[in-house]
């Protein structure tokens, strides 16, 4: 099983929500995850502190064992220093 850290969409229809989630690489976007490490709301401002909300252990932990970041979800946890690169 090759694991994905990403992003799974909720919320509702025109309010965009998202988890960052780790999940089986083929499972839906939507789908079953095996673990949520954190969230994303692109509503709030920029320079909000609750704009990116993310567990920088759980995040280190799935790296350790093999989960691949995506791109975006590397760009969006570029402030928690985990040695990721955009």
């Amino acid at each position: 099983m090759a694991a994905k850290i990403r992003l799974a969409r909720a919320g509702a229809k025109g309010r965009p929500y998202y988890r960052i989630v780790v999940a089986d690489s083929k499972s839906p976007r939507d789908g079953k995850y095996i673990a949520k490490v954190g969230n994303y709301n692109p509503l709030l401002p920029s320079d909000s502190p609750e704009r990116v909300v993310a567990d920088a252990e759980k995040i280190k932990h799935w790296l350790s064992v093999g989960a691949q970041p995506t791109t975006t979800v590397k760009r969006l946890l570029k402030g928690f220093k985990l040695g990721l690169s955009a």
